[in-house]
């Protein structure tokens, strides 16, 4: 049994979690489940998967939007394919694949428009090398079946690039005899990019077997495939592109466009930046100004012509805008705001805006053979089942296999972030904890606070009260800049340093710290989301869909970003740590019961003693 099974031994946890796997894709269920670090669920969710795609002649697609996850995939193939002969190929962003020079800035769309166009002109040596006349090149053919072996994306890349061959069609010919593809959320969520993916790999969604990994990721990701958005900023980019090809009647069109989003703007209420409007509001306007369907066309067809010179046209990015605005009410919303660019410059926006992730999900969940959506913070999985929309999935949460006195967990409930708690004073005592605890722990920690505003009102009395050194997320870190400032964190494990980030931010989420790099993390107050127009209209849907509004649109998101801090803390069976939730909120039922009841957690007033009894036993 379980003859590709990577690892010599197979434990316990990863057995029943295979097990769960395999009856789901015997009876063609979705499965959710809730495995924490360390479970090994890479291996034991691929080993069935594999062994079932193999017999019924399917393809797994592995969905991971993390490069981290992307390696670990990759890695756990490559031992498979030691034991048994299987073909997989890795995938990123076609973006991040191409070979071509400034395309960084461009979004997906605005980049996908660009290929399309230097392909149809001739103008892409790359794509030229791939293929001639319908037909791949000696060149192309020779390096695919060099590339019969599962490798890391990047490997792929640098070898296609230095031979000048688009890497994203090498590896989509090699996903046509692929077992395995490991791909981004997106190459599946989204309808254009999935049709795509599989025209060119000759895959469908009844014999997929769909992987989601991190799968707390995926109701954000699939609301924000069906949000559009119309700026100022925009409109005034797209007048320029439609001058400049000599459409002077449709930038006059786009002015008066200009004016009514300005107008919409400037009836909201100065203190709270945003308005709901409705779906005639705008349409109505936009038809007083010319045929909204034709004026929408015209725009597609500026946005070709400028994307013949210009790798970016705002005409298509309008046009998109345009022809979602007028899609259907239910599990969305349509907002108007006002803001402000990095420049300083004010803007005004409108907003179609997606509430339901199962609404962009419901043609995969109706029609793969089967999807298996796992995370270590995917609880409660009843909740996963709802946004999801996977009516018929089967549940399953394990347990984490740390030992469990490897862990420490303290709820320290004398300050709070509450909005009516906020001042002076109330920073000055978190600030007091944070240095206590810190200086407690015998190695590095890391501090996570709801915004970099309240991050910055705590440093300035917490850098006079720890004593050792301090490194500080700032907003806008490139790659770079983060990875070496984690790197020069993780020198510090000897003598201890403390890194203070947003629970959102990068190093919320996406760092892997394993060993004596971290010994503690601390959670500042709950990041709940700004209480905008967006979030009671999330409160209200999930009321009425599911009557649990409140847990559903507010809380549990906070609760699930805590949940992803607390876990950079033990990230294997020999690490020993801390983890402190530090606001009275924690203990509130509500709250609470939203975490695994594995985690044990302590009510504290004394964390210093508590920490220090912990590392010495």
């Amino acid at each position: 049994m379980h003859e590709f099974f990577p690892h010599e031994t197979i434990r316990p946890v990863q057995n029943e979690f295979m097990d769960k796997v395999k009856e789901a894709l015997e009876n063609k269920h979705h499965l959710i489940v809730h495995a924490p670090t360390g479970i090994g669920k890479t291996a034991a969710v691929l080993t069935p998967a594999i062994e079932h795609a193999l017999k019924n002649k399917t393809t797994v697609f592995f969905l991971t939007s993390r490069h981290t996850q992307h390696m670990i995939a990759v890695e756990t193939l490559i031992n498979i394919n030691n034991k048994n002969k299987i073909t997989a190929v890795d995938i990123v962003g076609k973006k991040h694949m191409c070979g071509h020079k400034g395309i960084n800035t461009l979004t997906s769309s605005e980049f996908s428009e660009y290929c399309k166009a230097v392909k149809e002109k001739d103008e892409c040596e790359y794509y030229s090398n791939f293929k001639k006349k319908g037909k791949l090149t000696f060149a192309a053919e020779l390096l695919i079946n060099q590339m019969n072996k599962p490798v890391h994306v990047e490997d792929l890349v640098r070898k296609c690039k230095k031979e000048k061959i688009c890497p994203f069609e090498v590896a989509c010919n090699i996903g046509k005899t692929a077992n395995v593809i490991i791909a981004d959320y997106y190459h599946v969520l989204h309808p254009g990019v999935r049709e795509t993916l599989f025209k060119k790999t000759g895959k469908n969604l009844a014999d997929s077997i769909i992987i989601m990994d991190e799968a707390h990721n995926i109701p954000a990701r699939a609301r924000k495939l069906l949000t559009f958005t119309l700026s100022t900023y925009a409109i005034e980019q797209a007048i320029k592109e439609a001058k400049s090809v000599e459409m002077e009647e449709t930038a006059k069109h786009l002015m008066e466009l200009q004016k009514t989003v300005e107008a919409f703007a400037s009836k909201i209420d100065f203190q709270k930046h945003e308005a709901l409007i409705s779906k005639k509001e705008l349409f109505g306007k936009i038809e007083d100004i010319t045929n909204y369907e034709l004026f929408a066309g015209t725009l597609h067809t500026i946005g070709d012509e400028i994307i013949e010179t210009k790798k970016r046209s705002f005409c298509t990015s309008i046009a998109n805008f345009l022809d979602a605005w007028t899609g259907p009410d239910n599990g969305f919303t349509r907002i108007a705001s006002t803001g402000f660019l990095k420049s300083g410059k004010a803007f005004a926006a409108i907003t179609y805006k997606c509430l339901d992730p199962s609404i962009p999900l419901k043609e995969i969940a109706s029609s793969a053979r089967s999807i298996i959506a796992m995370s270590g913070t995917l609880t409660p999985t009843d909740m996963y089942k709802d946004l999801l929309g996977f009516e018929k999935a089967v549940c399953a949460e394990y347990e984490s296999p740390f030992p469990k006195e490897n862990r420490l967990g303290l709820i320290v409930p004398q300050t709070s972030t509450k909005y009516t708690a906020r001042s002076p004073a109330m920073y000055s005592l978190i600030a007091r904890k944070c240095a206590e605890i810190a200086n407690a722990i015998p190695g590095n920690a890391a501090i996570f606070f709801p915004s970099y505003r309240i991050m910055e009102d705590v440093y300035a009395t917490f850098r006079t009260l720890y004593n050792r050194t301090i490194f500080t997320e700032q907003p806008g870190m490139g790659k770079e800049e983060k990875a070496g400032m984690l790197d020069s964190f993780k020198s510090y494990k000897g003598i201890g340093a403390v890194l203070l980030g947003v629970s959102a931010g990068s190093f919320g989420e996406g760092i892997d710290l394993m060993g004596d790099f971290l010994k503690g993390v601390v959670i500042v107050g709950l990041p709940l989301t700004k209480p905008d127009l967006e979030t009671e209209e999330l409160i209200k849907y999930f009321d009425l869909k599911y009557s649990k509004g409140w847990d559903y649109g507010y809380i549990m998101p906070a609760i699930i970003t805590t949940m992803q801090n607390a876990g950079r803390c033990i990230r294997s069976e020999t690490d020993r740590g801390i983890i402190v939730f530090l606001d009275e909120r924690y203990l509130w039922p509500n709250y609470r019961k939203c975490f695994p009841k594995e985690w044990n957690l302590k009510v504290s007033l004394n964390a210093r003693e508590e920490i220090a009894n912990f590392f010495k036993s």
